[in-house]
Order: C-alpha cells, then structure tokens, then sequence
C-alpha cells in the first residue's frame, strides 16, 4: 500500500508566498505542508509514497529525499512538465503506473492528522466499494468546496458547482483505492486524457463518472481535524490546526 501525493502545483493563490516555492514547501509550524502530510501518513501505517512534482521541482526532489533518508521510508518522485496547463488528471495520467496495489491519493494541499487516514482504511476494508472518498460535513458550504451528494454510505455526485440543496458533505481531498479500484481509476484517467476536454478536468472528474457506475463509496470523518491550504486566511487556520497536534 503507498500514497500519491498531488504536489505539482504552484499555489497562485497563496502569492507572493509562492513565487519561489511550491505551496507545500510552505511552513506550517515546525514542519512544511508536505512534511504534516508523510509524517500523520506514517502514523497511519504507509511508508511508501509516489509524489507528482512540478513547480520548482528541484527544491522539492531534495526535500523528499532529505525525508527518505531521515525517515527511513519510500519516496519516489513523478516530475510533471504541463503542472502550469493542465489541471490535476494530467498529474494522475503520468503517475498511473503507481496504481499497481491499494493506494491513498492526497491532494498536495490537504491538511490532516493521522486519525483520518487511519479511519478511511477501517471503512474501506469493510466497504463493498474498490473505491473511497474521503467526507466531511457542515452547515453550509461556498462556491471553492468540493461538494458531494451521497446516499448512505454511496457517493451519487461530486463538483464544485453541485446544487447546494442537494449537497450534504465535501471531498477533503482524500480517496482510497483497493482491490479492483487501483486499474478502474487508472483506465478511466486513461481515457479522459485521450478527450479533448481531459487537459482541463479535475480528477474528481473521473471519481464522479466511477461512482456513476456504483463503484465509489464515502468514508465520513466528521469531527476529525483537517485543513485545506488555499488562501492566506487557511495559512492562519493551518497554524492553529498543527498547534493542536504538537
């Protein structure tokens, strides 16, 4: 079992913060982003991890390998050259020769301590579904939240621009795959690579047209603490966040 971990990205909307590094190469506390990210991800049991790098990749590769070495754990880097042109299903398409066993993805700007990974693979071992999204729930949710509609334990949509009196949870940012899942995901990034629309997708794109087909369940972590990096304000909000956890 290993995580891929979604960090190509510059992080535009966290400039001038982000002019010279990725946005998760940024400090939280004493830790960067991605560090928060391996290190609750070896708390929950993985110690082998594929990362898609990009913007600034050189100062990445050595932060990971720095984190290999120290840890004592797997780290193997994809380098994606279209991170500035095409949305994150081109980083899936060149990592999906990593879909070969159970796998996590982690967006690369996803906050959380390791009791939500941890939860994912306690629902999943006993889920019909080879494929998991990661759900939380609220009051209310704004145009930027990956939205959902679920049916029990059923994932039915998924997108930013879902209705919102249909929404009942949100994508952290989090999915699991097991068993027939890993080559289900990977043929479908696959194919809508090979759209003329693919460059521009989302992979929850392709979650969405899966759970079409019955394929993707939820695993709810309601209550559990996690974070998404997008905006100065979530910086804010991160800091408070790691404090907790130290």
């Amino acid at each position: 079992m290993k995580a891929l971990i979604l960090s190509a990205g510059q992080g535009s909307r966290l400039l001038p913060l982000t002019e010279k590094r990725p946005k998760c190469l940024l400090p939280i506390g004493d830790k960067t982003l991605i560090e928060w990210q391996i290190h609750h991800l070896i708390k929950a049991g993985i110690k082998e991890f594929a990362v898609v790098v990009g913007f600034h990749a050189k100062d990445l590769e050595e932060k990971l390998q720095d984190l290999q070495k120290k840890l004592g754990i797997k780290i193997k880097t994809i380098f994606n050259p279209f991170y500035n042109v095409a949305d994150n299903l081109g980083s899936c398409w060149l990592a999906r020769s990593e879909m070969d066993q159970d796998f996590f993805i982690v967006n690369g700007d996803t906050l959380f301590i390791h009791d939500i990974p941890k939860k994912v693979l306690e629902n999943a071992t006993s889920s019909q579904y080879p494929i998991t999204v990661t759900v939380d729930h609220k009051s209310t949710y704004d145009s930027d939240d990956m939205k959902v509609r679920i049916e029990g334990t059923k994932l039915m949509e998924i997108g930013k621009t879902l209705p919102l009196n249909i929404v009942n949870g949100e994508s952290i940012g989090m999915l699991f795959f097991k068993g027939d899942g890993p080559k289900l995901f990977a043929d479908a990034v696959d194919q809508a690579m090979r759209t003329t629309e693919g460059l521009k997708w989302w992979y929850l794109k392709v979650i969405g047209l899966l759970a079409e087909k019955s394929h993707v369940g939820i695993a709810s972590i309601k209550g559990l603490s996690w974070g998404e990096v997008d905006f100065p304000e979530d910086l804010v909000k991160a800091q408070t966040l790691v404090a907790t956890w130290s």
